[in-house]
């Protein structure tokens, strides 16, 4: 009888090792879902950045076109579409700096107030908590980066207006053609980065280009002739 109670009873240090197990398999399954959550939040604030810089990018060209076509509609002169360029170049890229920080950082509060939710549902689990803190989205890097892009797309009609002085519906084609090229150059990048069919995205980004130019062109065109 001695010996069967023995037996039964573990002892103290097959115990020890069932505690030891256990509890590596538990710091293995939290360490696992630390670098679920990495991956999740770099894969985050990387799509957050890249949003930030394709659609600067775009904004900037689209916009800057289409303004310079419109004032080109009614006005022959260089000066006159390359000072109003200039100005919506600034304008604009002040306007997308400021929406890309207040959208990320609310973006970012909301993140915030979920995780203290998670961390009060799951107490004991700070280290990770802390871990997670370090990938959150970064509001003013995104908004760095969105007025950046913005000039740089913007900059391309510009420079197409520059060069050319006195021939008026030449400079008017070579701000739609460079504007055409650049836009299909930023739906095949756009692709790229997303892993999106090329062709598709670059019709997609240059028809809606090419629709804002001709509205703003005819529209402007339109008031101006008619006086309205």
């Amino acid at each position: 009888m001695a010996a069967l109670g023995t037996c039964e009873q573990p002892s103290l240090s097959n115990r020890k090792m069932v505690i030891h197990v256990t509890n590596d398999t538990e710091r293995s399954d939290i360490t696992q879902g630390t670098m679920n959550d990495d991956d999740e939040f770099d894969c985050s604030q990387r799509a957050q950045l890249l949003r930030a810089v394709v659609l600067g990018a775009n904004d900037g060209l689209v916009s800057i076109a289409s303004l310079m076509m419109g004032v080109g509609a009614v006005k022959d002169d260089t000066k006159s579409m390359v000072l109003t360029g200039i100005a919506g170049l600034v304008a604009g890229a002040c306007s997308m700096a400021i929406g890309e920080f207040v959208s990320v950082y609310t973006q970012k509060d909301v993140e915030l107030a979920q995780r203290a939710r998670r961390v009060r549902k799951n107490a004991g689990h700070e280290e990770e908590t802390t871990n997670q803190r370090l990938k959150l989205p970064n509001p003013v890097q995104a908004a760095i980066a969105s007025a950046f892009a913005f000039t740089i797309g913007g900059v391309v009609p510009l420079l197409a207006a520059a060069f050319i002085r006195r021939q008026h519906t030449l400079r008017l084609a070579v701000v739609g053609a460079a504007a055409s090229l650049a836009l299909v150059v930023l739906g095949a990048v756009g692709a790229v980065l997303g892993r999106t069919p090329m062709a598709k995205s670059s019709v997609r980004v240059l028809i809606g280009g090419w629709m804002a130019m001709a509205i703003t062109f005819g529209l402007t065109k339109l008031i101006g002739t008619t006086g309205l």
